[in-house]
């Protein structure tokens, strides 16, 4: 092969985009995608830029205790870390590790999710506006994640048989769950709104909305047909991160959780809630109502039911029952004034010493 037959070639891709490329072909979340890419530039800067391939076990002890020593991270951030370099050496250089020794675990925090009660979710849901209503009363009413409810097609709204289609939920995983009564109506109104704007999209030849990449392979006109226009479509259009294909992609995650924080700001509500808190709310409210734990799981799409179980703490809160011995002991029959102005001294009661305003420092 001559010098310009090798200047020629096809140059292989650099280490991240291999990371992406290998976390497509396991047809990870674009969120998973992102944060191995993360971890993995962390990891290489870290080590002043060598390459993986020179370091191993050693050097991802090194990294992984300076997480959790020096920088202070979760061990949730920890697990994510170490679980990239797992893949990083697994699937993307052939080089599956052995056991790491010696790692400094971050101390887990076992924190109950925060849950709101019915009046507060009510008082909430009385201050956004439709559309962010909507969503965050799917998200209660259904147990829906904010990326689930945001992620809606009209295909999904099955009211002959009034339930929703989840489908791609975490771990690529789909689920049936109930219509709630209440957004019955909200959401056929919806989609009668939406229709006209779908057609008038199509009929100016606009691009069609994002889709995943199953649903592209099989049906690759897909993304203009009806049923897989968003109930969320975004008002711009937007490059894929992966294909690079201008699309229309539904409304960025972001948007509604700022739309609930500022409903949240609108009420007396003080507990530290987000979009998330409507789902923690659903499942509690739920086993209070003594719904079966097991159809709480299925509902809510966990593959083991120890998940489920959590809130079980929540909703039968140790010693809501239990009266206090505070309150068993009789209120004192003499109780003190202090506001009476009376300084007599009690009967039996020691003198009162006066007290130096400057007393003299001890030797």
């Amino acid at each position: 092969m001559n010098a310009n037959e090798e200047s020629n070639s096809p140059q292989p891709p650099k280490l991240l985009d291999q990371v992406r490329i290998a976390a497509r072909l396991k047809h990870y979340s674009i969120h998973t995608e992102n944060g191995y890419v993360r971890w993995a530039k962390r990891f290489i800067l870290f080590h002043n830029k060598r390459h993986p391939k020179e370091m191993a076990e050693v050097e991802i002890k090194q990294f992984l205790n300076h997480l959790a020593t020096e920088r202070g991270l979760a061990s949730s951030s920890q697990n994510q870390a170490l679980a990239a370099l797992l893949f990083l050496y697994k699937y993307v250089l052939n080089e599956p590790l052995n056991f790491i020794e010696g790692i400094v675990r971050a101390k887990p925090t076992k924190r109950l999710p925060v849950v709101l009660s019915k009046e507060e979710i009510t008082k909430l849901l009385s201050v956004m506006d439709p559309h962010t209503k909507l969503l965050a009363s799917l998200m209660y009413g259904a147990g829906l994640r904010i990326t689930e409810a945001i992620r809606l097609r009209v295909m999904d709204i099955n009211f002959g048989n009034n339930c929703i289609e989840i489908r791609d939920g975490k771990g690529n995983k789909d689920r049936y769950v109930p219509i709630p009564q209440s957004c019955r109506e909200t959401l056929q109104a919806l989609i009668e709104r939406l229709h006209p704007q779908w057609k008038m999209q199509i009929e100016k030849g606009m691009p069609g909305v994002s889709l995943p990449d199953r649903v592209v392979a099989n049906t690759p006109r897909g993304s203009k047909e009806w049923g897989y226009y968003y109930l969320s479509p975004s008002a711009k259009l937007s490059q894929c991160p992966r294909t690079g294909e201008t699309l229309r992609h539904h409304i960025n995650r972001n948007t509604i959780q700022k739309q609930f924080r500022g409903a949240l700001l609108r009420t007396s509500i003080l507990s530290k809630a987000s979009c998330h808190t409507l789902r923690h709310s659903y499942a509690t409210h739920l086993l209070e109502a003594g719904v079966d734990i097991r159809t709480i799981q299925v509902l809510l799409g966990h593959s083991d039911i120890s998940t489920t179980m959590l809130y079980t703490h929540i909703a039968n809160k140790p010693g809501s029952q239990c009266a206090s011995p505070l309150d068993s002991i009789s209120p004192d029959p003499n109780p003190i004034d202090n506001t009476s102005g009376n300084n007599s001294t009690p009967q039996n009661s020691p003198p009162q010493q006066s007290i130096d305003p400057d007393p003299p420092l001890m030797d």
